[in-house]
């Protein structure tokens, strides 16, 4: 079966990789899709992506986007901006569509109710803080080193364009290690005297510190560091291109429609 495939935020660096990777997936069709920057064209004509098929058209927004699309959308793919994914979810959820939701930012309350109304739908959902391979590695490594260490960090490392801080995948990863080990991490760490605020991070689950960086040339990059009396232990994942990223949405998209109703969180869930 061809999955059609809406992609919200398609002219961002992950969804214009996502449009090149649906015309080159057999499984995948790109029926519709959102660009505020090339609103009103052929997506693929403004990203210069080979299609030998039709064109797809870009909407300004989601709603649009679906009212308009000339093929039913099974899968719509959120791409977009931490200030619109949570409204763009709930469209696609009211038009029986199975969202995938790559952007992050959501707060608690917001996920929770993504998953009131999937569930009322009978539809699934997944909320994915990253779609590389390697990256869900680096979180089970470290969640499995947390029940032997109880000191650690997290240094998480993205361009200068990424709109929230910490990332999704360092929050994820704090939640697992916290899971793993609870909240003593850093227990026996001596009183602090913070010269500059912000200089120790922010704190997350399990009492860890979460350091974000960010600086132009970088794509997506985490190290958790653990500490012990006379030993350090590094988990660490680079992603160099979001190339490396395409493989897990597309796993997704195979994937969803197997998966209970409901929000499912983490590449994990597919893997």
């Amino acid at each position: 079966m061809t999955l059609n495939i809406l992609i919200a935020g398609a002219s961002g660096k992950m969804g214009g990789t996502f449009v090149n990777t649906c015309h080159t997936t057999d499984a995948l069709e790109l029926v519709a899709a959102t660009s505020r920057r090339f609103a009103g064209t052929f997506i693929e004509e403004a990203l210069g992506v080979k299609n030998e098929g039709k064109p797809t058209f870009a909407y300004a927004d989601v709603d649009h986007a679906i009212a308009n699309s000339l093929a039913p959308i099974h899968i719509g793919v959120e791409l977009t901006h931490p200030s619109t994914v949570y409204a763009n979810t709930l469209s696609m959820i009211a038009a029986g569509i199975r969202p995938i939701i790559g952007a992050t930012g959501l707060r608690e309350d917001e996920e929770q109710d993504i998953d009131e109304k999937l569930r009322a739908k009978g539809l699934s959902g997944m909320l994915v803080p990253n779609f590389s391979v390697g990256a869900v590695l680096m979180m089970r490594f470290a969640a499995e080193a947390s029940k032997y260490f109880d000191h650690a960090e997290v240094i998480e490392l993205h361009h200068n364009q990424k709109a929230d801080a910490p990332s999704g995948t360092s929050l994820r990863t704090l939640s697992l290690m916290a899971k793993a080990r609870g909240n003593d991490f850093g227990a026996s760490n001596g009183e602090e005297d913070e010269r500059l605020l912000g200089a120790r991070g922010g704190t997350g689950p399990g009492n860890i510190q979460v350091h974000s960086i960010r600086l132009p040339g970088l794509v997506a990059h985490q190290e958790v560091l653990f500490g012990s009396e006379g030993q350090l232990l590094t988990v660490r994942h680079d992603s160099f291109n979001r190339d490396c990223f395409m493989q897990g949405i597309v796993l997704c998209c195979e994937k969803i429609s197997d998966l209970p109703s409901g929000l499912h969180h983490g590449l994990e869930t597919v893997m």
